[in-house]
């Protein structure tokens, strides 16, 4: 057993952990931060044909200006499911009807639903942050079931190689959530 190579796929680790950090710039994109993004309401889920579909799957989402998104809806008989879905999507946003075209009007952020949005930020990186840390603990399993097979420098490298790309992509989050949380704070 001590003659086989012991090798670690950090690639697979890393793309793990890249794959954490790009659900929370998912997670991120959706929060509200005063101007209009389709992306906002790329997590609604709607009751469409006996089947929850995501919103962009049953209408055309646009933003034509700055505090506006629109969704033209392609089924008529689905607005009122839409309208619905919106509502009780915890956006804050009172959906507009106009025939099978849905206005929703962003409006500005106080003070206080700037702070709570930052907390609801803070608490989506955290959960990045566990997420990166689960596939560091993963990596650091494997490296222990074959210390048996390896010298001591070579343990010692693995654990630092892992140590050193979890560091990385901490950072990452740290950093993707000061943008995000400034973001949030402009008026």
């Amino acid at each position: 057993m001590a003659d086989q190579e012991f090798e670690l796929d950090l690639d697979d680790l890393e793309n793990r952990m890249k794959g954490a950090i790009a659900a929370l710039r998912a997670e991120l994109a959706s929060l509200r931060t005063g101007r209009a993004s389709a992306t906002m309401v790329e997590p609604i889920q709607v009751d469409a044909y006996g089947a929850m579909t995501p919103i962009n799957q049953v209408g055309t989402v646009n933003v034509p200006e700055p505090r506006m998104v629109t969704i033209n809806v392609w089924d008529k008989s689905l607005v009122n499911k839409v309208e619905k879905a919106i509502m009780e999507s915890g956006l804050g946003i009172n959906p507009q009807t106009n025939g099978t075209i849905i206005m929703l009007p962003i409006p500005e952020l106080n003070e206080e639903r700037r702070r709570e949005l930052t907390k609801v930020a803070a608490n989506y990186a955290e959960n990045a942050r566990v997420a990166v840390r689960n596939v560091r603990h993963h990596g650091m399993d494997q490296v222990k079931r074959h210390k048996d097979g390896m010298s001591d420098d070579d343990h010692k490298f693995w654990q630092d190689a892992i140590q050193e790309l979890t560091d990385t992509y901490v950072g990452e989050v740290d950093k993707t959530l000061a943008t995000k949380q400034e973001e949030i704070m402009q008026v």
